[in-house]
């Protein structure tokens, strides 16, 4: 036996049919165990959640719904995906669950295929701005095949609701969507219900990123205001990698049927059984503890980087997600991002408002609290990592073999501190 603990089982078995795989897979625990991971996408799960992933039900094909299945032998997986909707309706306090999308991407995908039509305006932020991708991105089918108008943040990195609601009346957009993959703000959600009302439009809530903290009240819930909340379960909700749609009940025909047959096929009933086990998780007591800790987290890191001499789009961050803005420093978030690798710590390049630099490039890092926190660390280690971050900004474009290390030793000593996946 090794030292992975719950994880060795899982490897030897592996490793008597593909030995390559179960070596890579090796490597990548490792990878976890000793790196400090500040992709705010990203989280570590539970085991049980883990083992729910690998389970028997990865071989069962359920097309359709609870009850309603194009497919026999389907008695238990109805029964565990009626579980994932009660959970979840519970958590959020939504009328409507649909379990089944593979991200979140792709219940952006249905929500899209409901509410509006191929060439139909619809509005949200844009991704240099902190926006996803599936909200009307050029390369992306939400910007393909829709008309899209994107509001953004101004200079203090704040949605300014007033133009949003200018642009609103300009454009009249059949769907508004709210929510972000890198905005450090609270979102008025009562705000956009209200542009959307005065327009006649559809409300769509993207939360993937602050669900955790909308499902234990730290954020304002969308939910009593969009015709639509969408979700993945794998960032601050700590579960498998896939999504979720609340609706009205109003909505909640034409949404399942925008799921399946509309956009997927048969769903991923092990990953389901997954998201089941976690919403339970994200029910107790300990994950409002938890949802806490992320926030006051974020706090501790963002202000040991200011403190460091670091600039933070919008000045700090209200829940678990901040940017670094390299341009004062003349430094760019690509040599930043590599350089914290070296270091231990991942994190990924990221734009800022009115980037001078490429995509491919950026003059912004990235960085999120809800990994770490699942780990363990608390205010006093974020500090030192924020500490860690600055000095790796300060060598980013000569990589200096000797600080590198050093940083290297500083964050491995944090990682030993709060061990993962070894008992």
């Amino acid at each position: 036996m090794s030292d992975y603990g719950v994880m060795d089982m899982e490897l030897e078995i592996i490793r008597k049919t593909d030995l390559e795989v179960a070596v890579l897979i090796e490597e990548e625990l490792k990878r976890q165990q000793n790196t400090i991971e500040l992709i705010a996408s990203e989280n570590f799960t539970s085991k049980a959640v883990m083992a729910a992933c690998g389970s028997v039900l990865t071989n069962k094909y359920a097309e359709g719904k609870p009850y309603k299945r194009f497919y026999n032998g389907c008695e238990n997986v109805d029964k565990i995906e009626e579980l994932a909707q009660i959970r979840a309706k519970k958590l959020f306090g939504a009328e409507h669950a649909n379990v089944q999308p593979h991200s979140g991407a792709q219940a952006n995908m249905a929500v899209f295929m409901y509410a509006v039509k191929p060439g139909d305006t619809v509005m949200g932020m844009d991704l240099s701005n902190g926006g996803h991708l599936s909200h009307g991105s050029p390369v992306n089918f939400s910007g393909l095949y829709f008309n899209i108008v994107s509001y953004g943040v101004n200079s203090q990195g704040e949605i300014d609701y007033d133009n949003v609601r200018e642009l609103a009346l300009k454009h009249r957009p059949k769907l508004i969507i709210c929510g972000a993959s890198n905005y450090s703000k609270i979102i008025d959600f009562k705000r956009f219900k209200e542009i959307a009302d005065e327009v006649n439009a559809y409300l769509l809530a993207d939360i993937a990123h602050i669900a955790a903290l909308v499902a234990t009240g730290y954020h304002p819930s969308p939910v009593p205001y969009a015709d639509f909340v969408t979700t993945t379960t794998h960032k601050t909700l700590r579960g498998p990698r896939g999504g979720i749609i609340l609706c009205k009940e109003k909505h909640a025909l034409g949404i399942d049927k925008a799921v399946f047959p509309g956009v997927q096929g048969g769903p991923l009933e092990h990953i389901i059984a997954a998201k089941a086990i976690a919403l339970k998780e994200a029910l107790s007591p300990e994950f409002k503890q938890y949802a806490n800790q992320i926030i006051l987290n974020a706090k501790a890191l963002a202000g040991s980087l200011i403190n460091e001499g670091l600039d933070i789009v919008g000045g700090g961050t209200e829940n678990h997600v901040m940017t670094l803005d390299l341009r004062k420093q003349n430094k760019t978030g690509k040599d930043v991002a590599n350089v914290l690798e070296l270091a231990g710590i991942t994190a990924n390049k990221n734009t800022v408002p009115n980037d001078p630099q490429s995509p491919f490039v950026t003059s912004g890092v990235r960085l999120g609290s809800p990994a770490v926190t699942t780990r363990g660390f608390k205010e006093i280690d974020m500090i030192e990592t924020g500490k860690i971050i600055a000095e790796a900004v300060k060598i980013s474009d000569t990589k200096e073999p000797a600080i590198v290390k050093e940083l290297r030793k500083r964050s491995l000593e944090l990682c030993k501190k709060y061990p993962l996946y070894t008992d």
